[in-house]
């Protein structure tokens, strides 16, 4: 069992590291950009737009 804890605790802090808000946001645009493909709607751009925004905001938080 503390090999698969271990594997799972490798996975979480090379996704998650220390900014679990970006992991979510990310996360967010995944989801968002698979709704909209399943609708049949070109959801090309929403992941570039997803990170740019979670980008943004990392780094405003970052430099304050």
């Amino acid at each position: 069992m503390s090999r698969l804890r271990a594997f799972g605790g490798f996975w979480w802090d090379f996704v998650v590291g220390d900014d679990w808000l970006s992991a979510a946001g990310v996360a967010i645009g995944l989801v968002a950009t698979a709704a909209l493909a399943a609708e049949g709607i070109a959801a090309w751009w929403v992941l570039p737009l997803a990170v740019l925004v979670v980008l943004a905001v990392s780094l405003r938080r970052a430099t304050r």
